[in-house]
């Protein structure tokens, strides 16, 4: 699911041909008319992951403003929710960002702490996303617990 602002980076075509399966971006195909239900993807996902994570969006999760596909899908998802920052690093160190961050942390879900570099301010510090290939161990190291849970008895 992309947002308005991520169409602005990456077209959704261009995504859909590189991942495989559709990229959703509106509650409504243009071309179809049909309805894409948050509802839906929310029950459906195993996990789901939100990567980058802007600051509007962080704020938005974090007090339920759902004007967006993507704040509506979370709002609806049952399954494990991983955010993965990526912003300035003065707008990732704002009292704000940090509040939000800490309000989405007391909501269950589990932030995937930005790394240090050079951004695309080209400024250097903390506020890049974590590499995917760090954020998908993440993923696999969640999953690994959890199956490691089940083999448990009390």
């Amino acid at each position: 699911v992309m947002t308005p602002a991520a169409k602005e980076f990456i077209a959704p075509l261009t995504l859909s041909t590189l991942t495989g399966p559709a990229v959703l971006s509106e509650f409504f195909e243009e071309r179809s008319g049909s309805w894409n239900s948050h509802v839906d993807l929310g029950v459906w996902a195993d996990a789901m992951v939100i990567a980058p994570a802007t600051a509007s969006t962080l704020g938005k999760m974090a007090n339920g403003i759902a004007d967006n596909l993507l704040v509506t899908t979370y709002l609806s998802c049952r399954a494990p929710v991983f955010v993965a920052p990526a912003m300035d690093l003065d707008m990732f160190a704002h009292p704000s960002t940090q509040q939000n961050l800490e309000r989405l942390r007391s909501f269950g879900n589990r932030i995937i702490e930005p790394a240090e570099g050079e951004l695309a301010s080209h400024l250097v510090g903390k506020g890049r996303m974590e590499e995917p290939d760090k954020i998908i161990e993440v993923l696999e190291d969640f999953f690994s617990a959890q199956k490691d849970l089940e083999k448990k008895r009390s």
